[in-house]
């Protein structure tokens, strides 16, 4: 079933948007999901919690591209979940990910003190823009999607170390980038 066809469902209110949407989407968002979050309980929840949002919100708002929808709906909720049991120590998934970036992005408080947490979005976004497709690809599916370097290099038939190679030129270049704008000393 096509997209538009599935939002014409959220508007009736028909349950079957919901079965669709599972259908179409839900190895889509578990894999979200199960980037994010390491326990299979928990992502579970997440699919879940992803349905009923996507009830609940559709209409009033009609996404434009549902793929998208779903994608940003599906890690929001995973990385609320992510925050809820790493605060019980439950979780290292995203630890790696976090620190990969720690060099390139400042900390929230050094943020709030040079720029709004928009204007540096606006210039990660400008940077990305500048990217090749394939490297904007790459890096919004490993630090958006949490996509592992593993799966990156099999989807880009490479070794794993040419493609942490890669992903660490493409955050010296963001570094570099940041540092160039001032957001970074």
């Amino acid at each position: 079933m096509d997209d538009q066809s599935i939002i014409e469902l959220f508007i009736r209110r028909d349950e079957n948007a919901i079965k669709e949407s599972k259908e179409k989407y839900g190895k889509y968002c578990a894999r979200i999901a199960s980037n994010i979050l390491s326990v299979s309980e928990d992502v579970e929840e997440c699919l879940n919690d992803t349905w009923i949002s996507a009830w609940n919100r559709i209409p009033p708002l009609i996404p434009v591209s549902l793929k998208a929808f779903y994608g940003k709906l599906v890690r929001d909720i995973s990385l609320d979940k992510y925050r809820a049991s790493h605060a019980k120590k439950r979780y290292n998934g995203l630890i790696t990910i976090l620190d990969e970036l720690s060099d390139c992005i400042p900390s929230g408080q050094d943020v709030q003190k040079s720029l709004e947490q928009k204007e540096l979005s606006e210039k990660i976004n400008c940077w990305l823009g500048s990217l090749p497709k394939e490297d904007r690809i790459l890096f919004i599916k490993r630090y958006y999607y949490g996509e592992t370097v593993k799966n990156l290099a099999l989807v880009m038939n490479c070794t794993e170390n040419q493609m942490a190679q890669r992903m660490m030129k493409l955050r010296n270049g963001l570094k570099s980038y940041l540092k160039a704008e001032g957001v970074m000393l």
